[in-house]
């Protein structure tokens, strides 16, 4: 795998960098607002909260700050200077690219083209919010950014594999053939406060079922492993992939593997519930294994997970425990 050269940028002025974050009132997205504008940046957000929420970024009183509630499949116009794109629109959990099968499709595709193409008109740098899933269920392990994966085009999850994966290469053509400056990030499982209760992933699934007392779901026999990286780790790491030169692609996730009955366990210790593990069949083209290779992110971002797991399930279940009483009033 090749890394091109970033094209070369007009020299920097004296005001303040400005950064677009697609999806911003989403679980990362809302993250990134945050991190950026404590790093001193204008940040708008752009989102028309299909699978977000304006709860995720209603603690922000800034000036530098500004929301805009648009669908970037149709329409993508930012009046002013913009130094930086964050795609990040896009369902994330197998639940919502089921119900949305369509619409995971399109932002995919022509949401990453209005991106590509705001980019390019604003000498912008880019980074496509790509996923691990465009490794499908892997035969490599762990996955390294050379892996092709192996990936059902025509399963119940690959409207979003596929999704990424064009989203990937139209990424590429963007930069070869119109000299746009972009990077792609492929982000594994990640975890935090502001995940939707019920957005059907392991972790919000287990904290809702055992803080309400209900059996515990897993799927199969609860040997699938996954990697779990804190959100404040997966900011770090996707802001420290932004301002490099690297275009990617470039794992960001945490290399702890650890399987889905163990992370359940870990939750019921957590939250100091009695539920009890129940177990379901596996869903189609549930991936078996899945762990990061991150070689590259520590040798050219000098990156890696600082928060352990026990650190961030505490400060993600008092989140979760909160929204859950809120809900209950």
């Amino acid at each position: 795998m090749t890394t091109k050269t970033r094209p070369k940028r007009p020299a920097k002025s004296t005001r303040r960098r400005r950064v677009l974050i697609t999806g911003g009132a989403g679980f990362i997205g809302s993250h990134l607002c945050d991190d950026f504008l404590a790093q001193g940046f204008d940040v708008i957000c752009v989102d028309n909260l299909l699978t977000g929420s304006t709860d995720n970024i209603a603690h922000i009183r800034s000036p530098r700050f500004e929301y805009i509630n648009s669908d970037v499949t149709t329409y993508l116009y930012i009046a002013g200077p913009v130094d930086y794109i964050m795609h990040f629109a896009s369902p994330a959990s197998p639940k919502d690219y089921l119900e949305l099968p369509i619409q995971t499709l399109k932002v995919g595709s022509l949401g990453t083209h209005k991106a590509l193409g705001l980019a390019k008109a604003k000498g912008a740098r880019l980074l496509l919010a790509s996923t691990s899933e465009v490794y499908g269920d892997p035969l490599v392990h762990p996955q390294k950014e050379s892996y092709w994966g192996n990936v059902n085009p025509v399963g119940p999850r690959g409207v979003y594999d596929e999704a990424k994966r064009f989203a990937e290469a139209l990424t590429v053509a963007y930069r070869d053939a119109r000299g746009v400056d972009t990077t792609i990030a492929r982000i594994f499982n990640t975890y935090g406060p502001r995940m939707r209760l019920h957005d059907g992933r392991a972790i919000p699934a287990f904290m809702t079922q055992a803080l309400s007392g209900r059996p515990v779901t897993v799927f199969g026999d609860g040997r699938q492993t996954r990697s779990f990286c804190y959100v404040d780790d997966m900011v770090r790491g996707l802001r420290a992939l932004l301002m490099s030169d690297h275009s990617g692609p470039m794992n960001i996730g945490n290399p702890k593997e650890m399987s889905l009955e163990e992370m359940a366990r870990a939750v019921i210790r957590i939250t100091g519930s009695k539920s009890r593990i129940v177990h379901r069949p596996l869903p189609t083209d549930d991936p078996k294994v899945r762990q990061p290779d991150i070689a590259l992110a520590r040798g050219v971002l000098r990156w890696e997970p600082k928060v352990g797991l026990e650190s961030g399930l505490r400060r993600t279940v008092r989140y979760f425990r909160a929204r859950l009483r809120k809900r209950g009033r």
